[in-house]
């Protein structure tokens, strides 16, 4: 899966589900995906700016994860996925990410 297929599908997810009221980056290997859910909708986007939480992990990972193949819970703790910041805003992306 390419950054470009990632980026679409987490666009089209952002624009069905209630904005998140907080920033959100990606940073999956050497690609960043922004989240703006601080307006009226979630905004999208490849800017590398400062988020309330940043979650990091290979796109290797983060494909299984979207597919079900991984646990969240389970890369957690193995270090696999990454979390600095407002953890909370991380639970809120279930639903995007699904």
């Amino acid at each position: 899966m390419s950054i470009d297929s990632i980026l679409e599908k987490i666009s089209a997810q952002a624009n069905v589900i209630s904005p998140i009221g907080s920033t959100v980056k990606f940073k999956l290997d050497d690609h960043v995906i922004f989240v703006d859910g601080t307006g009226e909708s979630n905004e999208v986007s490849t800017e590398d700016k400062e988020a309330a939480c940043v979650i990091s992990t290979t796109m290797e990972n983060f494909e299984k994860l979207k597919s079900g193949k991984l646990n969240p819970t389970m890369a957690l703790m193995t270090g696999k996925v990454k979390i600095k910041g407002d953890m909370s805003i991380a639970l809120k992306l279930q639903s995007m990410l699904s």
